[in-house]
């Protein structure tokens, strides 16, 4: 069996020496999240992914049955990591009970005390993480692929969908995502103008301002779009984690992504 915490050397020896030339992300943070987690998952095992020769922590479980084909990639909000407590944790240790694998994947961070603007750039490191995830998918015969961001996540994850004709995703799930108007690479609702996959745009009842009061922006972009198939959800009591609403999110969530992805499963029993 391999020794992971020299696995986890090795992974990150690689990070330090690739950080002053392809990212800007901290890959110092990126290593101490990995050492924290990495030994203490419950669910699901690590995995080595690499964006453009980089290498990144995922976190991947799968369905519980067995591969069913159908997959989702979690992307975490601003500062955590692949297995934070809020959000991402119950949808991917709970989402395989219900016959999706997940993939958990680490998103570009930043410390602690930077400002949102300075997280513009990392939003051009973001297409090399979710395509590396999206491959190693595929390599385990994984048809049906949902995006799924959580706050600065779901941002990311827009952006990405919204500047490629072709992405390997089959649909997107964002949870809190505001509108930022700082950068237009980081407004979501310039993104949503040019997605025309499947959305579900969650946010709750007592979310953020930036994300209840910017929620009529995104459906009209959603609109101005032409997308067909943009749905907008409200959870009552929900705050920006869904801390005590957790059975709610995996719920709605799976309900959307089984009544959208899983009708050739129902012909077929």
């Amino acid at each position: 069996m391999k020794n992971i915490h020299n696995y986890m050397y090795c992974i990150f020896f690689s990070l330090i020496f690739w950080s002053g030339i392809t990212t800007a992300s901290d890959l110092e943070k990126e290593k101490r999240w990995s050492e924290q987690i990495v030994d203490s998952l419950l669910v699901g095992e690590s995995v080595e992914l690499k964006a453009g020769g980089t290498p990144f922590l995922g976190v991947f479980a799968e369905a519980s049955a067995g591969s069913t084909g159908r997959a989702v990639i979690l992307a975490h909000g601003i500062g955590a990591h692949p297995d934070w407590p809020e959000v991402i944790h119950p949808l991917r240790s709970r989402l395989p009970d219900h016959g999706w694998s997940t993939l958990s994947i680490q998103m570009p961070i930043l410390a602690n005390d930077a400002p949102l603007s300075d997280y513009a750039p990392l939003f051009d490191e973001v297409a090399p993480r979710i395509e590396a995830a999206i491959d190693h998918l595929r390599q385990q015969g994984n048809q049906t692929i949902v995006l799924i961001g959580h706050s600065l996540g779901a941002s990311m994850a827009a952006t990405y969908l919204g500047g490629k004709s072709q992405t390997g995703i089959n649909g997107f799930i964002a949870v809190g995502m505001g509108v930022i108007d700082l950068d237009d690479k980081m407004n979501s609702a310039l993104a949503l103008e040019k997605i025309d996959l499947p959305v579900l745009d969650m946010f709750g009842s007592r979310d953020l301002d930036s994300v209840r009061d910017t929620a009529r922006r995104r459906a009209v972009a959603a609109r101005k779009g032409g997308n067909p198939d943009y749905q907008q959800v409200e959870i009552e009591g929900a705050n920006h984690f869904f801390v005590g609403v957790e059975d709610t999110l995996v719920r709605r969530i799976y309900g959307w992504l089984k009544t959208r992805f899983e009708t050739e499963r129902s012909d077929e029993t």
